[in-house]
Parts: C-alpha cells; sequence; structure tokens
C-alpha cells in the first residue's frame, strides 16, 4: 500500500487584480501539480494564498500555511523560491521553523543552494528599491507629491492587524483555557505553540493587549 504523503500548497501574486482574474495563480498551479503528478502518494490537503509584495515578511496566509504544515506533518510546496521572499534572513528562519519545503524550480536544492537562490534574490530586490527611490525622488524634484496621508495608512495598519487576528483564532483556540487566561500566559503560550505575530517576531503582553483589542472590535462589528 502506497504511503500518502501531504502537501501544503503557498501561491503568492503581488495585486489583487492578479488574485482576482487567476492568471499569476494559474501560473504558479502549473508547476505544483505537475511536480505532484510525479510524486506517488502525493495529496494536495490545502492550499493558501497569499496577496502581498515579495519584500514584505508579515505574510499571514504563510504563517497559516506553515502552522497546518507542523499539525499535520505536510511538506510545504511553492511553484519558485521568490513566491517565497526576496529576504535571506527570512528563508533562513523558515528553514529553521522545523517545516520541509519544496521549490518546484529547484527541487533537488539543499541548503546550501536555498542560501545562496535567496541572496541572490535579495540582492535583485535591493537594485529594484534603489531604482524606485531615485524615480520617486526625481518626481519629488519634479513637483509630484508622493506619500500616504496619515490616517488613510493608520486605517490600512488597523485593518491587517485584524486580518491578521482573524486568520489566528483557530489557532488560539487549540490551547488550553488554562494556559491562556492571563495576559502573561498567553503570550507565554502563543510563543510556546508557535503562533506567528503579524510580522513573524515574538510574542510581548503588549502584542497580547493589542490581539485582545482587534478581537473585541471584530465581535462588536459582527
Amino acid at each position: 500500500m502506497t504511503e500518502t504523503k501531504k502537501f501544503i500548497a503557498y501561491y503568492r501574486v503581488s495585486t489583487a487584480k492578479q488574485g482576482e482574474s487567476g492568471l499569476g495563480l494559474e501560473a504558479q498551479r502549473v508547476p505544483v501539480d505537475r511536480y505532484l503528478a510525479g510524486i506517488e502518494g502525493a495529496e494536495l490537503v490545502y492550499e493558501f494564498t497569499e496577496i502581498e509584495s515579495g519584500r514584505k515578511k508579515d505574510r499571514p496566509e504563510l504563517a497559516a500555511a506553515l502552522w497546518q504544515c507542523k499539525k499535520i506533518g505536510a511538506t510545504l510546496i511553492i511553484a519558485k523560491l521568490d513566491r517565497l521572499a526576496r529576504n535571506v534572513h527570512f528563508i533562513s528562519g523558515l528553514m529553521e521553523s522545523g517545516v520541509d519545503f519544496v521549490a518546484c524550480d529547484n527541487p533537488q536544492a539543499n541548503r546550501l543552494v536555498l542560501h545562496i537562490l535567496a541572496a541572490v534574490a535579495e540582492d535583485e530586490a535591493r537594485a529594484i528599491s534603489q531604482r524606485t527611490k531615485a524615480a520617486l525622488a526625481a518626481a519629488k524634484a519634479r513637483g509630484v507629491k508622493l506619500g500616504v496621508n496619515g490616517k488613510e495608512l493608520a486605517k490600512q495598519n488597523k485593518a491587517a492587524s485584524c486580518a491578521h487576528a482573524e486568520l489566528i483564532v483557530p489557532m488560539i483556540e487549540e490551547i488550553p483555557i488554562e494556559e491562556r487566561d492571563t495576559v502573561t500566559k498567553m503570550a507565554d503560550a502563543l510563543n510556546g505553540y508557535g503562533v506567528p505575530t503579524m510580522r513573524g517576531g515574538r510574542w510581548s503582553r503588549r502584542q497580547v493587549y493589542r490581539l485582545k483589542q482587534n478581537l473585541d472590535t471584530m465581535n462588536r462589528t459582527t
């Protein structure tokens, strides 16, 4: 009897338009499906799709995918290494998380190769950033007004924080109540169970307070 090998797919597109159209997603699903078709007993149990810039580290869908991989012992599968991040430290942290993952464009890559590829991707992102800054500086010199209104930016940050809180509710509910009945206990439990913060760091008492506030806000609006 063939042993089932569980996989969880992670897709990332940079814009909401790509996500809605499916064009960017389809290009990633094809190599994933092709790779799994060549693995005896492979089963795709979940798919997570992130609409986010590759340079940002706070990826709630990726965090949820990794958490689910740990929970059921699945392997994370991606179409290309750059779907994860253009940041070598982020890749390194992922590799140390204990979750097995495979990139369809380089399935045989060992840890050294992954570090090299991540470093190359990070250098490419740095070059793009420098060109963007130069273009913005030139636009500003021409009198173009740049920047996001402070209130609008705060609104966007609040929405992102609430979305992350909603995403990790199922993870929190699996933690025994006696291990999260105080703010201090809850911070320790969230860190101990590997529940990610919005930016991928460790939970502090202040962050737990904010999480509770976001959950209260969500409960009042539903």
